[in-house]
């Protein structure tokens, strides 16, 4: 225990001296952690609260027309402009703007919208009256009516996921207001007043509901503190890869290793020190990280960080996604002959494993393949179970499979470097 304890001091105070390694470990993240939670908090509000505006051409003129713009207009989501320096917008001048990159969308709404589409229901509700024998009191031409398009001009630099929502918002509208048309012109055919629309219902007999599922009377609401703090904690976490293989690269060049073997210490001994020092700043940052989705983040007008009743789960998340990077980087320390390869090696595959693990992009949005490729990284496994704690409630049984798979990783790497020291050595 002895030689324990003089090797972690020995580390201590390499790490103590090295300040531009501590502000990689402990600065940084928390300046990853606070930029990257305002801009995505920042985009979620301007989402939600500010609204966009799109040019609106209308070429109809008619009640289809007007309940399309008074839809529109009436959205928290777009801010309808139908002139230009006091100019009404033409379809040819909507699209220029579009392509130019002024605005975001335009909507070109097509000559005869209105009266066609009433040509087309009373057609269809007579075709139907007749099957069923009920006479009309008047007679309905059958003359072929050309089918409407609705027009949407997006920007090109418009992703698409935006454009699914504008048109299936927009779809949604025009089936509401075809079905209406449809129930009026029953009420009209079969009612003995068809001033009166009592019959008729205005509102959706189906409706959706946003249910956060819980446990309990315990329920939180995802939001981007939510997510990137335990992202980031993990990318923090890893980031000790570089400045520990690094050390264990200087003290191979040096001789420092060779003068501590010649001691009666084992290799176990002299890498149970590194673990040591390291598992201490691993855990430093995490509560660091946790201080500042509690604290320091509801200063900055973002969401805080409810960390809940769990925190002991959440701790051993950490304690074992520390052992997982510290594996990382002896194997890294152990293979590498020189700085230069362990430094920019171990900058890449954290950034890679981060990339794959899910940090950056949630996992349900890669593609099939790359979901599967994510279940090798070990900030994979840390995340989900972040996840398990901090959206879930989950407790300590439902993250045991994900630490079982990072003291696995931290076993595994640490035995192949004993290993690969050993043969080194017989050589």
């Amino acid at each position: 225990m002895r030689k324990l304890l003089s090797s972690t001091y020995k580390e201590l105070l390499l790490l103590s001296r090295d300040m531009g390694g501590l502000v990689i470990l402990f600065v940084m993240p928390l300046v990853l952690i606070i930029t990257i939670t305002l801009i995505q908090d920042g985009s979620f509000k301007t989402i939600n609260n500010t609204k966009i505006p799109i040019l609106f051409v209308d070429n109809d003129k008619g009640d289809i027309s007007d309940k399309i713009f008074d839809n529109l207009n009436k959205s928290d989501a777009f801010e309808i402009v139908t002139q230009q320096d006091d100019v009404t917008i033409t379809e040819a001048s909507a699209k220029s703007s579009v392509l130019k990159g002024n605005y975001q969308l335009a909507v070109v709404i097509p000559k005869n919208l209105s009266s066609d589409l009433q040509k087309k229901v009373d057609q269809n509700v007579s075709n139907i009256l007749s099957e069923l024998g009920v006479e009309e009191d008047t007679i309905i031409s059958n003359e072929p009516i050309q089918a409407k398009e609705i027009k949407l001009y997006f920007d090109p630099a418009v992703q698409k996921t935006f454009k699914n929502a504008v048109i299936n918002n927009i779809d949604k509208m025009i089936s509401k207001i075809e079905s209406k048309s449809i129930y009026e012109a029953f009420q009209e055919e079969l009612s003995d007043d068809p001033s009166d629309n009592s019959l008729l219902e205005e509102s959706n007999f189906v409706s959706f509901k946003e249910i956060n599922p819980k446990e309990g009377e315990l329920a939180i609401i995802p939001n981007s503190t939510q997510h990137n703090v335990p992202a980031w904690t993990l990318f923090a976490i890893f980031f000790i890869v570089i400045p520990l293989s690094i050390n264990i690269v200087k003290e191979k060049n040096q001789g420092t290793f060779v003068r501590l073997r010649t001691n009666p210490v084992s290799y176990l001994t002299v890498l149970g020190g590194k673990i040591v020092t390291y598992l201490m700043v691993c855990l430093l940052q995490f509560l660091l990280m946790l201080a500042v989705g509690v604290y320091v983040l509801p200063l900055l007008d973002l969401p805080a960080l409810q960390v809940g009743s769990n925190f002991i789960t959440l701790f051993v998340v950490a304690f074992f996604s520390g052992l997982a990077a510290i594996g990382f980087g002896i194997l890294l320390g152990t293979l590498s002959t020189t700085p230069e390869q362990s430094a920019p090696f171990g900058a890449t595959s954290v950034v890679i494993l981060a990339a794959i693990g899910g940090v950056w992009v949630p996992v349900f949005l890669m593609p099939r393949f790359m979901q599967l490729v994510s279940n090798i990284s070990p900030m994979n496994w840390g995340l989900n179970a972040f996840y398990d704690v901090f959206l879930r409630q989950g407790g300590l049984k439902e993250v045991l499979p994900e630490i079982g798979m990072l003291l696995l990783f931290f076993i595994i790497t640490v035995a192949i470097s004993v290993i690969y020291d050993k043969k080194k050595r017989a050589v």
